[in-house]
This record gives C-alpha cells, sequence and structure tokens, in this order.
C-alpha cells in the first residue's frame, strides 16, 4: 500500500459494516475475498456464519491445484459460500485465465453451485471473454465494470470489449470499484454516467448489480457517496427493475435465499 492508502491500514469488520449499510437501505451484503488464502475464505465463511447480514461468501481456492476438487468440498460444504474469485488482474501473465490448470478449475465450480466472480483490467477483457466462452454453463460475474479509466476520462478500447463480453448470456456485471478509478474525492456523480450508460446498454438491466467495494472505496468516497451513485442512476427505471439491479439480480446469480445457515 501507498500512503495515499493509509485509512485501509486497519481492521474492517462486520459491527463498523452494518450501520453504513441500514442507513443506505440494504439489509444484507455479499463478503468478497481480498488475499489469495484459503484461511481468508474460512474466516469470511465464519464471520458469515456469526453476521446474518451476511448473505454470501465469494472466497478464494487455488483454481490451479491438482487438488482443487477437495479443497472445494471442504469450503462448499458452508451453505454462505457463495462463488469464487481470483486477483487475476494483479498476475504478471495477462493470459493467465487461458491457462489449462486454472481452466481445469473453473471446470469444477458449476457442480458445486458456485459462481466465477472476475477481477480484471480492461486489457483482460478479450482474454475474458475467451474464458467465459468455453464454460456456457458457468455463471461469471464481472467485478468493477472491469476498471475503465474514469480518471482520464475514457472509453476506448473498454466500451467494445465490454460490449462483445456482455453478448455472453451467462455473464453478469457488478456496478462497483468505480470511484477509485475517478479523481479520488473530487469525482462528480455524473462523472460515472457515460460507464453506467455502456454497461447498461451492454449487459441490460436484469445482468447488473449494484456493489460497495466497502472498505475499498473508502479511498475516495464514503459508503453512502458511493452506493448513491447507483442508487440515484436506477431512479429513471421502473420500480421493479430499481428493485433488480438493487437487490434482486445479486440473490439471483448468488442464489442467496438458499444459503441460509
Amino acid at each position: 500500500m501507498t500512503d495515499q492508502m493509509d485509512v485501509l491500514r486497519r481492521d474492517y469488520l462486520p459491527d463498523e459494516l452494518l450501520p453504513v449499510l441500514s442507513a443506505s437501505g440494504f439489509d444484507g451484503c455479499v463478503a468478497v475475498q481480498a488475499r489469495q488464502m484459503l484461511e481468508e475464505t474460512e474466516w469470511l465463511l465464519d464471520l458469515a456464519g456469526r453476521y446474518s447480514f451476511i448473505r454470501g461468501v465469494v472466497g478464494w481456492v487455488d483454481l490451479r491445484s491438482a487438488e482443487v476438487v477437495s479443497e472445494l468440498e471442504g469450503v462448499a460444504v458452508n451453505p454462505k459460500l457463495a462463488g469464487v474469485r481470483h486477483v487475476v488482474h494483479d498476475e504478471p501473465d495477462d493470459r493467465f485465465m487461458l491457462r489449462p490448470d486454472f481452466q481445469r478449475g473453473i471446470g469444477c465450480l458449476s457442480a458445486f453451485g458456485l459462481t466465477y466472480d472476475l477481477l480484471l483490467f480492461p486489457k483482460h477483457l478479450p482474454i475474458a471473454e475467451n474464458l467465459v466462452a468455453k464454460f456456457p454453463n458457468q455463471k461469471f460475474v464481472l467485478d468493477h465494470i472491469a476498471k475503465p479509466p474514469i480518471r482520464e476520462g475514457k472509453l476506448a478500447p473498454w466500451r467494445d470489449d465490454l460490449i462483445r463480453l456482455a453478448d455472453r448470456p451467462n455473464v453478469f456485471c457488478k456496478l462497483s470499484g468505480m470511484v477509485t478509478e475517478a479523481q479520488w474525492r473530487r469525482w462528480r456523480p455524473e462523472d460515472f454516467h457515460r460507464y453506467l450508460d455502456v454497461v447498461f446498454d451492454a449487459f441490460g438491466p436484469l445482468r447488473v448489480m449494484i456493489g460497495s467495494d466497502w472498505p475499498v472505496c473508502t479511498l475516495s468516497g464514503s459508503y453512502h457517496s458511493t452506493v448513491s451513485i447507483v442508487m440515484d442512476y436506477v431512479k429513471r427505471l421502473p420500480a421493479a427493475t430499481q428493485e433488480d439491479v438493487l437487490g434482486e439480480t445479486c440473490s439471483r446469480v448468488y442464489n442467496l435465499r438458499n444459503r441460509s445457515t
């Protein structure tokens, strides 16, 4: 972490999230991994067992491991495990997702009813399209709208690559992570509208879901100001569609209603 990230140099735990979550009108969340350790996945699942508002967990297992099935069996026995993620955008190999051992792991997820979250930079979108085409029965969630260059105000080539990925009906998109791609704490809500326009046009309103990226979002804005970007944007949509974007799609994609303990 750089000195600009000092706000993150402490623990953020559920008791701190719940008040701001509730104040923005949400009654639950999905916790998503940050460290690529099986121990963190188990810790998040433990938290989900102790805090009912954590409706599901997107954890990490080593999808490249020859023992991936046994690792999945060990954690997927917990019904709160909703999906798996790998921090692909930090891998030195841009084509990491196309490695045979990684794809073998991806191929194991659907048997456990798990999603796979795509954590990418824009340069990875064409590679992600290649990946998801090979697994049409696997649900994928694109995190943070693939982190377009909002700070520079650019759309290309992110827009065209995102549109091609969205042509795959098994891919959904999380409306999150945008404030840290903008000028930290100097952004305006309208700075994100052209990017949200692209996402909604590409995926349609039934394949997108709100996200916060808390506590990382606090580098650039509060929890409430972050989620208000999407909450205000969707006010133009029918009430039922707003409910989809603000919760129902997330619940459906991650199968949260069947994950109570």
